[in-house]
């Protein structure tokens, strides 16, 4: 099944496009889970595994799918490396779809090492890829596009200097939207039956009017929205991210939901914490995209 049919059914069964993004800084994890302030790397990725599982178990029930950052698991080596593969895993098993954010981008040897270790080795749905050295860098992640897999290509990002090369002017346009035109080209041939290609896009939720215009020039192509929440995304300002019956995007929130017990003084452990801000954002969704499909339930 084509990726994007895989995760619109995951959202209508869940009811919300929330994304629950797992970057698990070990500094801030609860005081329960870090034995040591200066931690081996065996203990600090034994200590991120055990919280983005426990995470997970709290979150499986509430949205279609999880976005684990590679970054914050390699920081501690190849014990790191085993407890993303091990959380990836598990997320799969209680019935989340798993995109990677590893941001890879490659020429074409080392790209196919890339989509063998992250769908093969790895076993993730979808990973986060550079377009910058063009279409044979994504040739070999394109081979595992009819295997219900895919990426989100890396178009309008959301941190605040993206402005730098993304908004630069070209004749007829800006470098964001040249390269927003190469994906709806790209994705063309890989379009399921709810009408969205397994080749998405990376659009920040920090710029809603760009994503607004980004959605015109990508009508077929799934939107992944980071920057909600604690980089200042709103929700009220992606309605018109969302393609034809509010569908084609999932929202990501990160330290929001899985550090909410930092703000959240409430009943309850650090994990409690966590279900009631994933609740939270469901419902501000909810109300940002009152006519979704998802949304009628």
């Amino acid at each position: 099944m084509n990726l994007a049919d895989r995760l619109m059914d995951a959202i209508d069964r869940k009811g919300t496009p929330a994304l629950v993004g797992l970057d698990p800084r070990y500094e801030s994890l609860p005081a329960e889970l870090r034995p040591d302030d200066h931690p081996s790397n065996a203990v600090a990725a034994k200590a991120i595994g055990i919280f983005c599982r426990r995470i997970i178990d709290v979150v499986a029930p509430l949205v279609p799918a999880v976005k684990p950052n590679i970054a914050f698991f390699e920081a501690f080596g190849w014990e790191g490396c085993r407890a993303f593969t091990e959380v990836a895993s598990y997320a799969k098993e209680q019935g989340l779809i798993v995109v990677a954010d590893v941001k890879r981008g490659d020429i074409g040897s080392t790209a196919a090492a890339y989509a063998k270790s992250l769908f093969q080795a790895m076993d993730v749905d979808a990973v986060t890829l550079s377009p910058w050295l063009g279409s044979d860098s994504l040739a070999p992640f394109f081979e595992y596009a009819g295997e219900g897999r895919g990426f989100f290509l890396l178009v309008k990002t959301s941190n605040p200097s993206s402005a730098d090369i993304q908004d630069r002017e070209l004749a007829g346009g800006t470098v964001f939207g040249h390269v927003a035109g190469l994906v709806n080209d790209w994705g063309a041939d890989h379009v399921g039956d709810r009408g969205f290609s397994s080749v998405g896009a990376v659009v920040g939720a920090t710029f809603p009017e760009q994503a607004a215009m980004l959605r015109r020039a990508m009508p077929k192509t799934p939107f992944l929205l980071p920057g909600y929440g604690a980089q200042g995304g709103k929700a009220d300002s992606l309605r018109n991210a969302f393609g034809e019956g509010g569908y084609g995007a999932i929202v990501n929130s990160s330290r929001g939901i899985i550090f909410a017990y930092q703000k959240d003084q409430g009943e309850g452990g650090w994990e409690d914490a966590v279900h009631r801000a994933t609740l939270a954002m469901r419902a501000d969704l909810a109300g940002a995209v009152p006519d979704a499909g998802w949304n009628q339930g």
